[in-house]
């Protein structure tokens, strides 16, 4: 939308950062069951440009697990408006802390461990 803009007319990049956040934070609460937290975020780049109106999808997968936390590896994707052309627009880490009901860290009990 014209909100998420940058001076220049393109897609803010810290718009994107945060819906890549969105879809790691739904990935880590679903793997760790519970609430998680993101710590971290690093490596980003920025390789695409998205343009007003174009839709957007965020694609993550978990590539590390340690004794309380998960890291995911986010990438997101800009599908023209009215086509089908896509381009990766962004990529980036994740690390979150998993929480418990006092928002204690709490251990990565039954996820794989990568």
């Amino acid at each position: 939308m014209p909100t998420d803009l940058n001076p220049y007319g393109g897609v803010f990049g810290g718009w994107l950062m945060s819906q890549m956040a969105l879809g790691a934070g739904s990935l880590a609460s679903r793997t760790g069951r519970g609430k998680a937290v993101v710590v971290h975020a690093s490596d980003f780049t920025f390789p695409g440009a998205m343009q007003v109106g174009d839709e957007l999808s965020v694609y993550c997968e978990v590539t590390a697990t340690g004794t309380t936390s998960l890291t995911i590896a986010a990438e997101a994707v800009g599908r023209e408006r009215n086509g089908e052309a896509e381009t990766k627009v962004a990529q980036g880490t994740f690390k979150f802390v998993l929480l418990d009901e006092n928002d204690r860290p709490r251990a990565v009990d039954g996820v794989a461990r990568g």
